[in-house]
């Protein structure tokens, strides 16, 4: 073997090594530091350029909501004072000037059974809507989306919105006409020898009475957000499947639940969320038919205190706790929504 064949050593065939401490430390924890930094600013620097429109198209939103939905929170503190509306034409004023009285507020709503008992209907409400109302804009969509023709779909889909569009007071009295004392079917049962059936003033069935509109009217317009995940499956998972021998239900198992499983957990996490929201023009307009046993929830507590006994700062500190347990609720539903898999209203 000649002498050329020979591989050089591995001294020669290595460059030499720079440490941090021959190049100066520029490469040490404070130089990467610096150098982040500015990366991180030249970053931002260059998103804010790239969308500066975009921002300012969203300005106007933002503002709003701060106005609109930020700024009166600082409203909440007239839960601790005896709060006045009449001590002066101007509200801030009006604030400035009422007594404080700490938690008495607060401490005469736990006292109260009528408040206990707002919370224990809105809680029963919550929880017969989320059991009938929240699956079936899900199985409209599934069967919405199952069928095949175009125009047979948008027919369903225009029937199915309509009545989003209806006010409550309509809503009420179309079931008035079918359900009440002298509706259609109490007149249908005392035809056939029956007596009537009031289902409008029994406080036994109100909650289904309640679920039952609110599906008549909102079951329809919720189905969008899913038809809008449905839409966005490839076809081609479908068609693997069924090469593979998949039947529908199989593929719909598979394919399309899993589809729509993160804007299930979403949505789901924002119904915990308004827990204790539960619809307050349409119990206002039939609370005095059951009576308040049945029909009073929190948000028809705080206006019936707050606006017809004007006891502004006792309605004030029920919707302040009102506030704080539904911030409570949506936190949690969040966490269960990542303990499962899922990214919920915000990623951890």
């Amino acid at each position: 073997m000649s002498h050329s064949t020979v591989p050089r050593s591995s001294a020669e065939a290595s460059p030499p090594v720079t440490t941090p401490a021959q190049s100066g430390g520029a490469a040490g924890p404070t130089g990467s530091t610096s150098r982040k930094r500015g990366a991180g600013r030249a970053s931002l620097r260059h998103r804010f350029r790239r969308d500066r429109v975009l921002i300012l198209m969203t300005l106007p939103a933002v503002v709003l909501v701060l106005v609109f939905a930020y700024l009166p929170i600082l409203g909440n503190v007239v839960a601790f004072q005896d709060y006045d509306p009449y001590l002066s034409d101007n509200g801030v004023v009006s604030i400035l000037h009422s007594p404080f009285v700490g938690l008495d507020n607060f401490r005469r709503m736990f006292e109260d059974p009528a408040f206990w008992n707002a919370v224990q209907n809105t809680l029963v409400l919550f929880a017969v809507q989320l059991l009938l109302f929240f699956p079936v804009p899900v199985l409209l969509a599934l069967l919405i989306n199952s069928v095949v023709r175009p125009r047979v779909r948008a027919v369903a889909q225009a029937v199915l919105y309509l009545p989003h569009f209806f006010s409550w007071v309509l809503v009420i009295a179309v079931f008035q006409q079918m359900f009440g004392g002298a509706g259609m079917l109490s007149q249908l049962l005392r035809q056939n020898g029956y007596d009537g059936l009031d289902i409008m003033t029994n406080p036994g069935t109100f909650p289904f009475l309640l679920t039952a509109q609110s599906v008549w009217k909102d079951a329809g317009w919720g189905i969008i957000v899913f038809l809008a995940a449905l839409a966005s499956v490839p076809t081609d998972l479908y068609e693997a499947a069924a090469m593979d021998g998949a039947g529908r239900w199989r593929r719909m198992w598979h394919v399309t639940l899993p589809a729509l499983r993160p804007v299930i957990a979403l949505l789901l996490v924002l119904r915990v969320g308004d827990a204790l929201t539960v619809g307050f023009e349409q119990i206002l307009l039939q609370r005095d038919a059951v009576g308040t046993d049945a029909g009073e929830v929190l948000d028809t507590f705080v206006w019936w205190n707050g606006v017809r006994n004007q006891d502004f700062g006792y309605a004030a500190a029920a919707g302040l706790v009102k506030g704080v347990v539904s911030i409570g609720l949506v936190l949690a539903a969040n966490k269960v929504a990542h303990l499962m898999g899922e990214q919920g209203v915000y990623k951890k």
